[in-house]
């Protein structure tokens, strides 16, 4: 009797260690953040932007582009870019937005001009939307 292994058996050993892994690769999640959870946070800041335009007595805006979202104040004479939580935001990996910017702007009582924007990644499209008095709702 030899001791040892076969070539046949060698291979049989690769291809079932190989079939093993590829189950883990397709089984792992999708590292990337869902779109619905990028929806959920612009919402968030809108309705922060929404407060912030209330408390200061000053129109506050959100723009929009096909690469992220950023604020403004109304200072009475022209638009300032707020920093902090509402720093410029890019909106994610291989995250889909209009190519037409939309523009949101809260007034001093929290109300806004109705607007939305629509969110996409791989099929899933995700609204973000703005009513008259300022209310932000997430559907999708």
């Amino acid at each position: 009797m030899r001791a040892g292994f076969t070539l046949v058996e060698l291979m049989m050993t690769l291809v079932v260690i190989g079939l093993a892994a590829g189950a883990v690769v397709l089984s792992m999640p999708d590292p990337r953040p869902a779109v619905g959870e990028t929806a959920e946070r612009f919402a968030a800041r809108l309705v922060r932007a929404r407060e912030e335009a209330i408390l200061t007595n000053r129109m506050v805006s959100a723009s929009t582009d096909a690469q992220g979202y950023a604020f403004a104040r109304f200072d009475g004479d022209a638009w300032t870019p707020l920093d902090g939580p509402f720093a410029p935001q890019a909106w994610g990996e291989d995250v889909r937005a209009p190519r037409r910017g939309v523009r949101i702007v809260f007034d001093e009582t929290g109300g806004a001009e109705p607007a939305q924007v629509e969110l996409s990644r791989e099929g899933q499209v995700v609204s973000v939307r703005v009513d008259a008095a300022g209310e932000v709702a997430v559907d999708g």
